[in-house]
């Protein structure tokens, strides 16, 4: 396993308390349990570094704030329009599947791009294969394409993968 040495270096103290902090608010403070939860929490951040290797991320504060409000104010639009239609008499419904083309290569970044996706009410990916993002949605007749790539651009900005 090949890791950079300065990444490790500030990503195994950052792992290691944070294992440490989630290990005494569930074990509590008692001052005999302590050395068990250093074990734990070394053996948990060897394992994480392992498992998850640290990466460069540069997010971007502001582009990061735009997607936030975007994901706020989509949420909420996209949540009063699942509640309309479900209110409405008869189904107002055009379900179906879309398929868009994005450029995350396979990795992290388009985990958390897939897990910001499925968090909008009304779409949620089914699959991502190559590049093509199959997303499933109660209306194929709204843009769902467009907002795909227009959320995927902003993302991508606000982790600082551009």
């Amino acid at each position: 396993m090949a890791f950079r040495a300065p990444l490790i270096m500030t990503s195994l103290p950052a792992r290691f308390s944070f294992f440490l902090s989630v290990w005494l608010m569930i074990a509590g403070w008692r001052q005999e349990d302590l050395p068990v939860g250093l074990i734990a929490s070394a053996l948990a951040a060897w394992i994480s570094l392992s498992l998850l290797s640290p990466a460069v991320a540069r997010p971007r504060l502001a582009p990061l704030a735009k997607l936030s409000l975007r994901f706020l104010s989509g949420s909420i639009i996209a949540g009063l329009d699942v509640a309309r239609r479900a209110l409405l008499p008869h189904l107002d419904l055009r379900p179906g599947f879309v398929d868009v083309a994005f450029t995350l290569p396979p990795g992290a970044a388009r985990n958390a791009f897939l897990l910001y996706q499925s968090l909008q009410p009304g779409t949620a990916p089914t699959s991502a294969e190559g590049e093509i993002l199959q997303v499933h949605c109660l209306d194929i007749s709204l843009p769902i394409a467009t907002a795909v790539l227009a959320d995927e651009a902003l993302f991508k900005k606000a982790i600082g993968y551009e």
